[in-house]
């Protein structure tokens, strides 16, 4: 049992500016066998200002996980995953790659740039359910991570 699992709710960061992606991960969580706080920012601005606890995200948990989507407006999801992985308060949390492109040279430029999974969103809403179910029992049931 890892040491997450004593009823500690897992925070996790939801970056992605589509609100129908984002309202599938919420229906996901419901299906979790464990306690999920999720935390959505729409914009990469709003997700570093969440990570560095600044100006609304004041009091902002450290998330225990990020799912990041790539195809963000202003600064897109790869560029963000450099600026997580240079920040020292962010570096270790886990990153996955959530999005549509399948494309080889985002995939390189991801893992390259410290992503720790890349996964593309299922159209059908049952198999992005089965996806979200199998993220929580590895990434919040079998994976160690760092404590928050």
């Amino acid at each position: 049992m890892s040491a997450h699992a004593n009823g500690i709710t897992n925070n996790l960061l939801l970056i992605e500016d589509n609100p129908g992606d984002a309202r599938l991960v919420r229906e996901a969580l419901r299906e979790f066998k464990r306690p999920v706080e999720l935390h959505h920012v729409k914009d990469a601005m709003s997700a570093l200002q969440f990570l560095q606890q600044d100006g609304p995200y004041r009091n902002a948990p450290r998330p225990r996980l990020i799912l990041l989507d790539l195809n963000m407006p202003r600064k897109d999801g790869r560029e963000m995953l450099r600026d997580i992985r240079n920040d020292p308060n962010s570096a270790s949390i886990p990153v996955i790659v959530l999005t549509t492109s399948g494309a080889d040279h985002d995939v390189d430029l991801c893992y390259a740039a410290g992503a720790n999974c890349y996964l593309r969103k299922p159209v059908d809403v049952t198999e992005f359910i089965d996806l979200m179910k199998m993220i929580e029992s590895f990434w919040l049931g079998l994976a160690l991570t760092p404590t928050p």
